[in-house]
């Protein structure tokens, strides 16, 4: 064994990776263990080994804590010494033993320095990633959810790897913005979603399509936001494309989305720069779902907002079709994202944009139908409203289909009201 060995190994793991010197010993010592086991047959059954090496001698012993035996009693080699045997070494010290006593014993192979320093070469990378994996939980575990600055360096199977504080972190796919380039050496920030154990033992999972990215980007920008002058109550994201968020202050002399914007729109700016140009919106807080809807959706004006609170639909009416293409969006985005901004984790909404010639449509239609069934069934206006409302819309349908408790159920009217209700549709 070359004289610097040892000590060139720690060094080496030292430097590079960043590891404390006990942690590299603590690897170095299971991997001399682990070529020790190689070497010797039966060393699985050593219940007490150790390997001590000393740095600075550059040696290392593999040493065991045995149980001095009567040596007719002597029965297990591996655990084990005879008393006459420990009696002697201990003389030799100028020591007394006795029966029964734990005593430390050198077992090391010999030549085992240079044939252990070239085994522990091919199995100390194993444990050095082991290492690296459990400061990396210790490192990151108290920093779930927060904004971190990355380097990326290279793709590995899918995942894009990235440096962060002499750590790696995978951004998988779903975590990644759709057309985002990600060049070695660029320099982005994550939000940390998760410390989670993976098939490569502990993974820091990163994340740019995160809606938490964009809050903590503003949190970083805006210091109304830090101090909590402004809140941030909903952010909801289609990475890549577009972003609303909705603030609010009870500080009658802030203005949320004005602090939010900044001055020329320069702190809006450094947020969109560092999303790739994804569109952000900034709407304040109401609690008027139609109010909310309409500013989602501005510049589009609505003829009228119509807010269903039994079905949770928001049903938003446009000039034309033109407009409502516009107000839905690219594919629907800016309808999905504003139905998901009104609605809660246990209070699901729905957003529709229609032309206003089709609900003028709709209307007359119902008045149409709500006539039909006055002149035919002799019911009042407010109860003829309630049918259709109900989907009894027509006297022939009503004939066809409809039975008498159908109408006691949805509308609560009496059953010889119902009863007379289905005979004149019938014998209209």
């Amino acid at each position: 064994m070359a004289a610097t060995d040892i000590s060139a190994l720690i060094d080496f793991y030292v430097r590079e990776k960043d590891l404390t010197r006990e942690r590299v010993l603590q690897a170095l010592e299971a991997s001399f263990l682990t070529a020790y086991s190689k070497m010797v047959d039966g060393a699985e059954r050593i219940q007490n080994i150790r390997a001590d090496i000393d740095p600075q001698k550059n040696s290392v012993k593999i040493k065991a804590r045995m149980t001095v035996v009567a040596d007719e009693d002597f029965t297990d080699p591996y655990n084990e010494v005879k008393y006459s045997v420990a009696e002697a070494m201990a003389a030799k010290n100028g020591k007394t033993i006795e029966v029964g006593q734990k005593i430390t014993m050198n077992i090391t192979p010999k030549d085992f320095g240079r044939i252990a320093v070239q085994t522990a070469r091919q199995t100390m990378q194993q444990r050095i990633r082991k290492a690296e994996q459990e400061m990396l939980a210790d490192a990151f575990k108290d920093r779930i959810g927060e904004l971190v600055t990355g380097t990326v360096r290279r793709y590995d199977k899918g995942d894009v790897i990235v440096e962060v504080d002499k750590f790696e972190g995978l951004v998988p796919l779903r975590q990644r913005i759709p057309g985002e380039e990600y060049t070695a050496g660029d320099k982005m920030r994550f939000y940390v979603v998760e410390v989670r154990d993976g098939a490569r033992g502990h993974e820091l999972i990163l994340s740019r399509s995160h809606p938490n990215l964009v809050r903590r980007l503003f949190e970083n920008e805006v210091m109304e936001i830090y101090e909590r002058t402004v809140e941030i109550v909903n952010i909801v994201r289609e990475a890549g494309y577009r972003t609303k968020m909705v603030v609010k202050s009870d500080d009658p002399n802030v203005d949320p989305i004005g602090a939010c914007v900044g001055m020329r729109g320069a702190r809006v700016k450094n947020v969109v720069n560092e999303l790739n140009r994804e569109k952000v919106d900034i709407l304040e807080y109401s609690e008027d779902k139609a109010a909310m809807v309409q500013e989602s959706l501005a510049p589009i004006d609505p003829v009228s907002i119509d807010v269903n609170n039994e079905k949770r639909i928001v049903t938003v009416y446009v000039a034309d079709d033109k407009a409502a293409a516009k107000a839905k969006g690219r594919k629907g985005q800016n309808v999905r994202l504003t139905a998901r901004l009104i609605s809660g984790p246990n209070d699901r909404w729905d957003v529709r944009v229609e032309p206003y010639d089709n609900m003028t449509r709709a209307k007359s239609y119902a008045s149409e139908g709500a006539e039909e069934l006055v002149n035919t069934l002799g019911v009042t206006n407010e109860l003829a409203a309630e049918m259709i409302a109900a989907g009894f819309t027509t006297v022939q349908g009503i004939a066809s289909y409809v039975q008498p408790e159908d109408l006691v159920d949805a509308l609560g009217i009496s059953e010889d009201q119902a009863f007379a209700i289905v005979d004149k549709a019938k014998n209209a």
